[in-house]
């Protein structure tokens, strides 16, 4: 199963990073790139532990819907959520924010997921997948630097 595992140091307290990331309308904007919208579900605002939430987005050409429902959560140290219905066999995001020196958080994006059909499924991952999920991951985790940083000096 392929893991990718990113690190992010934010300039900004842990709540303020946690908050962030669990928040649907701040998630639609970070994949603003991907026409991503919560269409059923939690549809807006924090979404908390037992709360779901299906996502339509475009990815390689192709509108994809995805269901995924928050199974861990212990604010403001982690979450996870897991796809319940979608184009991956299945995946597993978890999201923990360690708190740092000075109001800095350290956030780790630990996301697990498993391809569909096979060898072909596993083929796919090697060729272009894992890359596609670490850019859309990393590029979504800038996204909340920059806006956790910026609200960090407004406070």
């Amino acid at each position: 199963m392929p893991t990718i595992e990113i690190k992010t140091y934010i300039s900004a307290d842990i709540q303020t990073c946690f908050d962030l990331a669990r928040n649907i309308d701040f998630h639609k904007a970070s994949m603003e790139h991907s026409n991503e919208k919560a269409i059923a579900g939690k549809t807006s605002g924090l979404i908390g532990l037992g709360e779901w939430v299906t996502w339509e987005a475009e990815h390689f050409g192709i509108e994809l819907q995805l269901t995924s429902k928050i199974t861990e959560f212990e604010s403001p140290n982690r979450f996870a959520d897991e796809q319940v219905k979608g184009a991956f066999k299945s995946f597993k995001h978890e999201h923990v924010f360690i708190s740092e020196e000075k109001g800095k958080t350290l956030m780790i994006d630990i996301f697990e997921f498993q391809s569909p059909y096979g060898v072909f499924g596993k083929l796919a991952n090697r060729l272009f997948l894992k890359r596609y999920m670490t850019n859309l991951l990393t590029t979504r985790n800038s996204f909340l630097k920059q806006k956790a940083e910026e609200l960090a000096q407004i406070s």
